[in-house]
């Protein structure tokens, strides 16, 4: 599949084209020195997923996970300082950033086994570093599928210690939002509404702008198909905890590296902070190779506010391997 598209100032060209003032750190040469980013729509099952992967091929590779309705370019300021020793692979799950329409509704299966394809695609197991609602994949990646998971940071992730469900019903509300993402693009309000959305969140979950030019943000969040798959994602929040749940009294924990990156800085009463801390350190002792470390002065997008912590909780995984 082939898709390109031009966003003022930024360019995207996929099918093995370089990203360019986007996310990319492609400095304009002619000559791919390992380690420009490559953006590309790649087959993953069923769906498809807009893949943008930077770095050495022989590096460690890392699979960048956005939380709910996020964009590839969220990490771009800590790729920026993963990618000269890694692979660095970051994506848009079906239906957001650049990636085309899903197929099948978001549930905690599809997720991992987009996960599992994409780290299958890398040709070893990988290092899942995966955001907030991303967080629930990343540990059913590794409670699924050991076999692709060599360890795991997890990024200010969602926690629920005690999920429920009254009635399962997202499957059946992901056309009605689908339909709704279809109506807002065909009338062109999500051209406006969209970004504003964007700005709105971006406002109270991180201390900065956005990564990448104003155009490129709105070439992502203007398209309907992005507001749609947002609605849907919310939508099935709560049945992917209560899948988590259950999964976790089936499968075990891999005994692999583990760091949780815990944002303080957006969570408002002392009893509220102590509350979220202890329920990521609870997540740290999936595993015996588990560690859990407060950011007190970061907001939720810890990958924008804080890039030094993620890259450093990478390579603390990384050394912690040549224990395990």
């Amino acid at each position: 599949m082939s898709d390109s598209r031009a966003a003022n100032d930024g360019e995207i060209t996929h099918e093995g084209g370089t990203v360019n003032d986007c996310g990319s750190v492609n400095d304009g040469d002619s000559v791919n020195d390992g380690r420009a980013a490559v953006s590309e729509v790649v087959n993953v099952g069923r769906e498809q997923v807009h893949v943008v992967e930077e770095g050495p091929a022989d590096g460690p590779p890392l699979l960048l996970s956005s939380g709910l309705g996020g964009a590839w370019f969220d990490w771009r300021p800590s790729a920026d300082l993963l990618r000269d020793r890694n692979r660095v692979i970051a994506f848009d799950r079906p239906g957001l950033g650049l990636s085309p329409a899903a197929i099948a509704a978001p549930t905690l299966r599809r997720e991992a086994d987009v996960l599992a394809a994409l780290a299958e695609r890398a040709g070893r197991p990988v290092i899942a570093v995966a955001h907030s609602m991303a967080g629930f994949h990343a540990e059913a990646l590794a409670r699924l599928r050991p076999d692709l998971v060599r360890g795991l940071v997890l990024v200010d992730p969602s926690y629920e210690p005690h999920p429920h469900e009254l009635v399962r019903f997202a499957a059946a509300a992901t056309p009605l939002a689908t339909a709704a993402g279809v109506l807002l693009g065909a009338t062109r309000l999500a051209r406006v509404l969209g970004p504003i959305g964007r700005r709105t969140v971006l406002k109270h979950t991180s201390r900065r702008d956005e990564p990448v030019p104003d155009a490129v943000v709105r070439s992502v969040y203007g398209r309907g198909t992005v507001l749609g798959t947002v609605i849907a994602e919310d939508l099935a929040y709560r049945e992917q905890a209560v899948d988590l749940a259950r999964l976790r009294e089936r499968r075990p924990f891999p005994a692999v590296p583990l760091v949780v990156l815990t944002a303080l800085g957006d969570v408002k009463g002392e009893a509220k902070r102590r509350e979220w801390s202890e329920g990521h350190a609870r997540l740290a002792r999936m595993t015996p190779y588990g560690s859990q470390v407060d950011l007190p002065d970061a907001r939720h997008m810890v990958q924008l506010d804080r890039p030094d912590a993620v890259a450093d909780a990478v390579a603390k995984v990384l050394r912690a391997e040549e224990t395990v």
